[in-house]
């Protein structure tokens, strides 16, 4: 591909509680499909040159989204009608999810099988260590290779002691979860159940459990070229420094974009959507759920439907 053309883009945080849409979801995206037709009927009679200038302005535009709590609540499926608007969003830019999930999460969440890779232009998956695009593997990273056997061995057996002398309510399995780009570590055990993982998320608020855990890591390890980011409701993220959600821009650099927008849900310091919200490249919006997402997405990129909501 060419080089990129790009200009400089200034990271914005969520707008005024005022220019939320007031409509719910299904107001929303019933007002789409209305909009829809209107537009489908219009593009019979669009001359050539206006359908070419419409793909190219749609070429030059990514919209990058985080999965949990921004396309999905925390680790379960994508809802139809929110799946619906991102289909209909993809006639107007290129679209493209990051997550700090493997793959295998990430699809299980946005669809069937691997129908993620055929609804979204990229998936980043791991950060974006492991990088899909137009239906295609690129290329993905080894943690192991990055850090060495030695060091990783400290980073588990550390997390591995310091759970043990944890006392919770209930703990389960599956405390640390080896990904090709990061470790995630989750106190109480990934496997746990939904209400075992609101149980947790509610204490951790109060006991601040995972940051007194990253503190303590943070200690053992400096200098070690580690970053730790808490992510969804029972876990946190342990990747090496520059391995966050921002790695993906390096790989997008040969395109050419002029204005990559990244939703995300986690965009306070230590979130592990921060770095990739507050980063240059990306004009940023902070989100509280996914028809959040989808009102915001509506507002910028189908401002017709606006008035009729």
């Amino acid at each position: 591909m060419g080089g990129p053309s790009r200009r400089s883009w200034v990271a914005f945080g969520p707008p005024p509680p005022s220019r939320l849409l007031p409509a719910s979801l299904p107001t929303a995206a019933l007002s789409l499909r209305r909009s829809r037709r209107r537009r489908r009927g219009g593009r019979e009679g669009r001359s050539p040159a206006a359908a070419m200038a419409a793909t190219e302005s749609r070429e030059r535009i990514l919209c990058l989204f985080d999965v949990d709590g921004t396309l999905t609540p925390p680790r379960q499926k994508i809802k139809p009608e929110v799946d619906e608007f991102l289909q209909e969003l993809r006639t107007r830019v290129l679209i493209g999810v990051v997550g700090g999930s493997d793959y295998s999460k990430i699809a299980e969440q946005l669809g069937e099988g691997d129908e993620v890779i055929d609804k979204f232009d990229y998936v980043f998956a791991e950060n974006g260590t492991v990088q899909y695009k137009n239906g295609q593997l690129v290329s993905k990273q080894a943690i192991q290779n990055h850090l060495g056997e030695e060091l990783l061995q400290d980073l588990i057996n550390f997390c591995l002691n310091y759970m043990a002398l944890l006392k919770l309510p209930k703990k389960r399995g599956t405390f640390i979860e080896f990904r090709n780009g990061m470790l995630n570590i989750s106190p109480i055990g990934r496997s746990c159940t939904l209400e075992e993982r609101i149980e947790f998320s509610e204490l951790d608020k109060k006991e601040r459990i995972r940051e007194k855990f990253v503190a303590a890591l943070q200690r053992e390890f400096a200098g070690k070229g580690l970053r730790f980011s808490r992510g969804g409701m029972i876990s946190f993220d342990v990747f090496p420094e520059g391995w966050d959600k921002r790695y993906c821009l390096d790989i997008l650099e040969d395109e050419r974009f002029d204005t990559i927008h990244f939703f995300g849900n986690e965009t306070s310091p230590g979130g592990n959507d921060y770095e990739i919200y507050d980063d240059p490249r990306t004009v940023g919006h902070s989100i509280q759920s996914p028809q959040d997402t989808v009102r915001r997405c509506q507002e910028i990129f189908f401002p017709e439907t606006v008035n009729e909501s």
